[in-house]
């Protein structure tokens, strides 16, 4: 019969067994340290750790969702708005995401945050409304050199927000409304430039063509004409009148 040290130590092997076996997902990875030194990367599925002797850090290969909070933006033109982010990225090396940094999640956002503050302060606030494709481009080449170093792979960045202080978004849309104004004369001048060419063409093939004069006044006549209320005192050229007169002569 067992007696009551044999059902201690019994327990404490079991506790022992328990403890060494891990279970790690598909996903998931561990790194793992003999005596304070890094032994190997194990994983996926059922790993043996050696209780006391060895320890392990499990690691998360899927992509990481991060959201960069809103910052504080001065634009080149001296504008200040608030912009935030959002950052895909995920750990392509497990031992330097361990040993290179103390936290590669806390370390990956505080470099995003600033990474976004530097980049967007050297562009204009048209930029940032307008090109966020290419400064989405910078940001992401930039923190994905600045964090291989910690075997991490920063896929894609997105600019979700840019906040405008109310008082810019009243210039901006004055500015927009001087801009449309500005669209508008110069497409009425060019209009009224090519109207006037035409009329300017009309009038030399009319100089040349006395008939043609005729025509034309014969035509307006006519329209006019078909209201029987109205007195018309419609002037002749002297050229059309001497060629009538010249006409009934012969």
């Amino acid at each position: 019969m067992i007696g009551y040290f044999g059902y201690l130590v019994l327990g404490f092997i079991v506790i022992l067994l328990m403890s060494a076996i891990r279970v790690l997902r598909e996903y998931e990875r561990g790194v793992v340290f003999m005596l304070g030194r890094f032994w190997k990367v194990k994983g996926p599925g059922l790993i043996i750790i050696i209780p006391v002797v060895q320890t392990m850090e499990r690691v998360d290969l899927r992509t990481i969702v991060m959201d960069v909070p809103s910052q504080d933006v001065i634009s080149r033109d001296n504008v200040s708005v608030k912009v935030n982010a959002v950052i895909y990225f995920r750990v392509m090396d497990p031992e330097k995401a361990i040993i290179q940094v103390e936290n590669f999640y806390e370390a990956t956002s505080q470099l995003a945050q600033t990474t976004l503050r530097s980049v967007l302060g050297q562009h204009e606030l048209d930029d940032m409304l307008a090109e966020r494709d290419k400064l989405n481009a910078d940001i992401q080449r930039i923190l994905d050199q600045q964090t291989d170093a910690w075997g991490i792979k920063v896929a894609n960045v997105e600019i979700k927000h840019v906040d405008i202080d109310e008082s810019m978004i009243r210039a901006i849309a004055k500015q927009a409304e001087a801009e449309r104004l500005r669209r508008a004369k110069v497409i009425l001048a060019e209009g009224e430039e090519q109207a006037a060419e035409k009329l300017r063409q009309a009038a030399v093939i009319l100089s040349t063509q006395p008939e043609s004069m005729q025509l034309r006044y014969l035509q307006t006549l006519n329209e006019i004409g078909s209201d029987k209320n109205t007195t018309i005192v419609f002037p002749l050229p002297i050229d059309i009148i001497g060629s009538l007169v010249k006409k009934l002569k012969e």
